[in-house]
């Protein structure tokens, strides 16, 4: 390909890559979906009508189902989505028919500090540009469909306020008597708007709304985002729509989006964003991005429409969990697979020699700064003391019953000896181990990753839940506490240890999952503790209920559902030539 990651940003790699793409339509006709199954946005993207090869297809019976995880990452990212691609790219070079499932980045991370979630070097999703700002509006939809039941709510205060119960019911409304102080949703956009998290509206007068307090939550973390990442097909998202619990009344009564009669006009705006997003790698496999990010204040999986669909068709498939297997794989183990009904065959762990150093303290490592020598330099006692976050991730993929395989994603600055180490104390720990290259070589660089994996899923392992859904929340809760996170117990304010009993005396909890809000910089609820920390009790500050997504969101520590825009964004380095109309600074 003449490419080399060495010498080039990842921006300027994809944009000579995207020269040599292969038609969309060709991507889509080798995973064999037809030509009325494929919806063209655009040259080189495309959405693929899903109930259309539903209808036509059934589950392969040699359909392999592969989920990649990472350890506690560094505030850099460990290279998981660029793993993805390698691994999609090294089982193409074995021959395989392999597909992967990515999430949408969200416009947040991508104009932010983190950048773009496409991959780098010679392991990325292509074209660039479409895939990070924008792609088909699904983010968009989502949106749109949160505000607009917002609109319904603040809309239907200001009337039952000005208006009489005869005036209300000429109007074919019932009192709905809503408490503004037990609003659960909130408004919602795609950026980090620190500012946004707290305010107030409705100031003016009668004919300005119903003044109260307020707030918004970044898109991909609203409820709405998790109905389309679960919902199973058109007519379960509607149903689920008509559930999300909007408000409470005065007198705790629940007030739904079908109560508001906005859950259809909802499912409209999300009419065209159900159908997956087809993109493809830079060797030309096929990738469908569907569903939002963010695992740490969301359920952070590509959808179960976009896993089900390639479990049609495909031989691999490869999707990839937000953020380290203590939240994004459990979240893909008991929630996903749970409402799916598809099982891993293999499970990859992404580590890097530069994390475990940092867990096994080293110094901070910060975005936009250099790294300190201790990460460029050999350091085995880094290495082995910070092993120990690994040794937890590998446990914790391994009470799924599945066994693990580690993938160390290889930097330049790594040393023989300190990746030799990393292969021992993984096989002592019970996990399969494999180097990957695909940064700097693409497939080529992760045939031996492939091949484990390959080897992986041809192995009998018994898949099985970390928890039943019939037990109690507190249950529940402690089980993910002390057996992904290792905490000694859990402990709730006032506020929570109120919600968790009323949710425990409501039957519905019963068929509802479990999705916890955590840091995703620790295994503790403290983003600065790192290693394996022991000896600390998980806080819960808050409870939500997502009846529509159908699980309940216990919120532990300070975590913001709306993240901040730090001090040096990186849109300030994004931009277009207007000589061409590139876009060009992503990252």
């Amino acid at each position: 390909m003449g490419l080399d990651p060495t010498k080039m940003k990842d921006w300027e790699i994809a944009e000579a890559a995207e020269a040599g793409m292969k038609p969309i339509g060709l991507v889509a006709a080798e995973m064999g979906i037809e030509e009325n199954e494929i919806i063209p946005m655009g040259r080189n993207v495309a959405k693929i009508d899903f109930e259309k090869v539903m209808a036509r297809t059934s589950e392969r019976s040699d359909f392999k189902y592969v989920d990649v995880t990472a350890i506690t990452p560094t505030p850099l990212g460990e290279g998981k989505t660029t793993t993805t691609m390698g691994l999609i790219q090294g089982l193409g070079r074995l021959g395989k028919k392999v597909s992967g499932a990515i999430r949408q980045p969200s416009a947040g991370p991508t104009f932010n500090v983190k950048g773009s979630a496409a991959g780098g070097g010679l392991a990325q999703c292509i074209p660039l540009a479409p895939f990070s700002i924008r792609l088909t509006g699904d983010i968009d939809s989502v949106t749109n469909a949160n505000n607009l039941a917002m609109v319904a709510l603040t809309a239907r205060m200001q009337h039952e306020r000005n208006y009489d119960d005869a005036k209300l019911e000429k109007l074919g409304l019932k009192r709905l008597d809503i408490d503004p102080a037990r609003v659960q949703m909130k408004w919602a956009m795609d950026f980090c708007a620190q500012s946004l998290r707290n305010i107030v509206i409705g100031k003016g007068g009668d004919k300005d709304g119903f003044e109260m307090d307020s707030g918004f939550a970044i898109s991909v973390s609203s409820e709405v985002m998790a109905i389309l990442a679960v919902s199973r097909d058109l007519r379960d998202m509607r149903e689920r729509m008509g559930r999300i619990v909007v408000a409470y009344s005065k007198s705790g009564r629940e007030v739904t989006a079908r109560d508001l009669e906005v859950d259809g006009a909802m499912t409209a705006w999300m009419l065209d964003a159900i159908n997956p997003n087809l993109l493809q790698t830079i060797e030309g496999q096929p990738v469908l991005v569907h569903a939002g990010p963010f695992a740490n204040i969301a359920i952070g999986q590509s959808s179960i429409i976009a896993d089900r669909l390639a479990s049609r068709l495909m031989e691999y498939h490869v999707t990839e969990s937000g953020f380290a297997a203590d939240i994004g794989f459990e979240k893909f183990w008991n929630l996903k697979c749970r409402m799916s009904g598809l099982r891993p065959s293999a499970v990859v762990i992404v580590a890097t020699i530069r994390a475990l150093k940092m867990h096994g303290g080293g110094p901070a490592v910060k975005p936009g700064v250099a790294l300190n020598e201790a990460y460029t330099k050999e350091n085995l006692g880094l290495v082995e003391k910070g092993f120990e976050n690994l040794a937890a991730h590998i446990e914790i993929v391994k009470q799924s019953g599945v066994r693990p395989i580690v993938c160390i994603n290889s930097f330049y600055t790594d040393t023989k000896a300190e990746v030799e180490l990393v292969r021992k104390l993984s096989g002592q720990a019970g996990a399969m181990c494999a180097l990957s290259e695909h940064w700097l070589k693409g497939g080529e660089g992760a045939v031996e990753l492939a091949e484990a994996v390959v080897a992986a899923c041809e192995a009998k392992h018994e898949f099985k839940y970390l928890y039943e859904l019939d037990a109690p929340l507190r249950t529940r809760i402690e089980l993910i506490a002390k057996g992904m996170y290792g905490a000694d117990g859990v402990d709730y304010t006032d506020d929570a240890g109120a919600k968790l009993k009323l949710i425990d005396a409501d039957p519905a909890s019963k068929t509802m999952g479990t999705c916890m809000v955590k840091t995703h910089l620790s295994l503790s609820d403290n983003p600065d503790v790192k290693g394996r920390p022991k000896g600390w009790r998980l806080k819960i500050r808050d409870i939500m209920v997502f009846k529509g997504a159908g699980f309940v969101v216990p919120v532990a520590g300070d975590i913001k559902l709306m993240p901040g825009t730090a001090s040096n964004p990186g849109f300030r380095r994004v931009d277009v030539d207007v000589k061409t109309g590139r876009v060009v600074g992503l990252f």
